[in-house]
């Protein structure tokens, strides 16, 4: 209960900040959001332009945990999920918030539940998130990132949504690690504290579920 409520509360918490107190929308951000889905990102900090694909690396680890989680819950993930990939936060906090604890696994495993397990699929999200990364930092203007954080709503949310989802990966990591006979506080500790990275990794080189019962 305590659980469901603090998830509660910090999803209540992010919706009133992000549509109350974040800075206002500026008049470019549906041309700024278009540039960025189409790849014209010539004119655009790189800063930016890596942190827009990073959400959407997000949903993808993401749904590596929460769709295996959610075969064994009564509440499906896969339509928190698919929201996720655009809303972020807004649309994971919620299956948080209607989950149980669960650190066991049915076998056998669907189609999709063995893409999100793969190793593969782990290991290129790993190299796409280290990827843009680097290139966010090398190339972007930190300065002009910081000024458009303080003023645009739309770089300001995105940039919250990164770190949310960051310092939720714990809520679904001991489980997920649990399912795979991983008691390894060291490891809990290195996959939740990396952003981005530590989860990819993880993904890229944890045990598989079983595949027979």
């Amino acid at each position: 209960m305590l659980r469901r409520a603090f998830f509660a509360i910090v999803w209540l918490a992010f919706t009133g900040y992000a549509f109350v107190l974040a800075p206002p929308d500026q008049p470019n951000t549906a041309t700024l959001i278009q540039k960025l889905a189409t790849g014209d990102w010539a004119d655009i900090n790189p800063a930016i332009v890596a942190l827009f694909n990073l959400m959407g690396v997000w949903p993808i680890a993401y749904a590596c945990l929460a769709l295996i989680d959610g075969d064994g819950q009564k509440t499906p993930a896969w339509p928190f999920v698919l929201g996720s990939f655009g809303f972020g936060a807004f649309l994971l906090l919620p299956y948080l918030i209607l989950r149980q604890p669960n650190s066991t696994f049915s076998p056998p495993k669907s189609r999709l539940l063995a893409l999100v397990d793969s190793r593969w699929l782990g290991l290129s999200l790993l190299i796409g998130a280290s990827g843009l990364l680097g290139y966010g930092f090398y190339a972007g203007d930190w300065s002009d990132f910081v000024a458009q954080w303080q003023n645009s709503r739309f770089i300001h949310v995105m940039s919250l949504d990164f770190c949310l989802l960051w310092l939720l990966v714990p809520s679904l990591l001991g489980d997920d690690m649990a399912r795979r006979g991983l008691k390894n506080t060291q490891l809990f500790s290195l996959v939740s504290a990396v952003p981005l990275i530590g989860l990819t990794a993880y993904l890229a080189f944890r045990p598989p579920l079983p595949e027979n019962a």
